[in-house]
């Protein structure tokens, strides 16, 4: 069964970016073993899940970007993206005819999603996916990727959350930049 994973680069006090939108920290803390999970993160998925504002941050970038001048582009490029919004009009990934529009985040599609044949499915940053998608339980594994930095303030992750969610740590990696990578589940009830 295909899993819908969160990836996310996040501040040690928890924010996704910093203030304006800011993630310099991350590109300027970016090294090859974070450009390896990257890579592997890719070859198991097949569908990545973007919320509006990461989408516009990314669509701006990677459609103009070819393997010579960013490792990775053109499997990004490639892979299919369901863009959730409900102010965009359309959706587009440049000459990639790969975006769909979705307006409601609907559980029993991304049920019946997980169930269909096929690679894992990513979101992408998107705190209000993953906000989203946390409150309704549609999250089978985060993968937490905490920076070495205390920002103040930001874009926290994980904000309103009506319930507590326990997690299972399933592993952790540590990066030579000081990064942790976090590998968690839904604890087991």
């Amino acid at each position: 069964m295909r899993k819908v994973i969160a990836s996310i680069f996040v501040s040690l006090d928890g924010f996704m970016v910093g203030p304006n939108e800011d993630m310099s920290w991350v590109m300027n803390n970016f090294n090859d073993e974070m450009g390896k999970y990257a890579d592997k993160l890719q070859q198991s998925m097949d569908l990545i899940l973007l919320g509006r504002v990461t989408y516009e941050i990314m669509n701006k970038v990677w459609p103009f970007q070819t393997e010579s001048t960013w490792p990775g582009a053109d499997r990004m490029n490639n892979i299919s993206k369901m863009v959730f919004t409900k102010s965009l009009e359309t959706v587009e990934w440049g000459k990639y005819d790969n975006a769909r529009l979705v307006r409601d985040i609907l559980p029993v599609g991304i049920e019946k999603m997980k169930k269909r044949p096929g690679k894992d499915m990513v979101i992408y940053g998107s705190a209000s996916i993953v906000q989203t998608f946390t409150q309704l339980g549609l999250i089978d594994e985060y993968q937490l990727l905490v920076h070495p930095v205390i920002l103040g303030s930001g874009k926290p992750l994980f904000k309103d959350i009506a319930k507590p969610v326990n997690l299972d740590l399933m592993k952790m990696e540590n990066y030579k930049n000081g990064v942790v990578v976090m590998y968690y589940a839904p604890a087991k009830k």
